[in-house]
């Protein structure tokens, strides 16, 4: 069994298709992510199988340029979606490989989510801390791994099951479906006297394709997001198997997405 803790503040404007800023629109968030990972011992297609569960908690806070979803207030605080791992399997492959492969579930159960903004029910200064639908994420990760060195990337993509649809405020009828999104993690380090670790870490997330709109039978399609940006990492691996990792990232390409600063600490006890 591994404890995972993850926790994440960012501080983030929003952007449009061109990369530009839009004005006094900042986001800010707090999210705490505990997971837990079990592996018991069980061999599938060769590979080593694990199982597990992740459930987001967030707080979220939005400037003026939200205030017509958010109103005013101290901020939403909330469930993000949990997140099922049914599955994992990784494998050891000659010349210091390792792949992973795997399928998260996200619940459509989160606290507050679009829908709540939409009929007038969320006003406490910050967004919906949920997506109002469920997701399939298949996941595919590959490491090499030699005298200290680790060279890491993980590539997943969001599946979205269902479209929103729900009456806003004032009687209209709303419809949303979001397309599939990749997600992409990126990590070159240095394992120094086998207790601290140096390194860059990158993240890629871009749409798939377009989402879908539709508002009293007007159909329009929009543009697909981006999101880009790096920045340092360390760790330190204690005796006992605890590993303590902080990593900073900014945010250098933004479309049609929120970006900016992000701060993840993650604390990693196996037992």
């Amino acid at each position: 069994m591994i404890f995972v803790n993850n926790f994440y503040f960012a501080d983030f404007d929003n952007y449009d298709k061109a990369g530009d800023k839009f004005p006094d629109s900042s986001v800010h968030a707090f999210v705490e992510v505990p997971i837990l990972l079990w592996a018991p011992g069980v061999k599938l297609l060769g590979g080593n199988y694990a199982l597990g569960i992740a459930q987001p908690l967030v707080r979220t806070s939005a400037g003026s340029a939200f205030s017509s979803l958010v109103g005013s207030g101290a901020g939403e605080w909330g469930f993000f979606n949990t997140i099922l791992i049914p599955g994992q399997i990784s494998w050891a492959l000659p010349n210091n490989l390792f792949i992973k492969a795997g399928l998260m579930v996200g619940l459509s159960n989160g606290s507050t989510n679009i829908k709540d903004a939409l009929k007038g029910d969320l006003h406490k200064g910050g967004l919906p801390t949920s997506n109002a639908y469920s997701t399939l994420i298949p996941q595919f990760g590959i490491s090499w791994l030699k005298d200290g060195w680790n060279l890491s990337a993980e590539i997943d993509v969001s599946i979205p099951l269902e479209a929103t649809e729900t009456d806003m405020a004032g009687g209209a009828k709303y419809y949303y479906k979001s397309t599939q999104t990749l997600m992409a993690d990126f990590t070159a380090a240095k394992t120094l006297d086998n207790n601290w670790t140096f390194g860059l870490g990158a993240h890629l997330q871009t749409d798939l394709g377009h989402d879908r709109n539709r508002i009293n039978d007007v159909r329009q399609e929009t543009h697909r997001t981006l999101n880009f940006g790096f920045g340092p990492l360390v760790a330190y691996d204690f005796d006992n198997g605890v590993q303590l990792l902080a990593v900073y990232q900014h945010d250098f390409k933004v479309k049609n997405d929120v970006g900016g600063e992000i701060v993840n600490f993650r604390l990693v006890v196996p037992f």
